[in-house]
């Protein structure tokens, strides 16, 4: 089990978004590299789907919420958005999100900018 899937109660609800309320910690590129992304407590994120699509990705799966965190933090830190996506998108295999489940939503966060 790794940091990353191995936090619990990592996150509360906050309107239609979350906020973390622990570390999330994930290694970039392979384990043992070093690199970390942290996302820390008190940083506010959401899922976010077009409502058009809700009915096939709902934005509070706890499968997505960890990866959307990473997401959005690293957009926060002022990472471009194919960078962030590389992170969500493995983060999302960490979580057990299926293949043609990621690749949608991978696409989603590269190509659109939803809110």
């Amino acid at each position: 089990m790794s940091a990353f899937t191995g936090v619990r109660d990592w996150a509360e609800r906050q309107g239609r978004g979350y906020i973390t309320v622990k570390f999330v910690r994930w290694e970039i590129g392979a384990i043992g590299s070093g690199l970390w992304l942290n996302v820390p407590p008190g940083f506010s994120f959401d899922v976010s789907v077009p409502r058009a699509l809700r009915w096939l990705f709902s934005p509070h799966n706890p499968q997505y919420l960890k990866a959307a965190a990473l997401h959005d933090y690293a957009l926060s830190l002022g990472w471009d958005r194919v960078s962030a996506a590389a992170a969500f998108s493995e983060a999302l295999r960490a979580s057990g999100v299926p293949r043609l489940e990621r690749l949608v939503m991978v696409l989603g966060v590269v190509v659109f900018k939803f809110k």
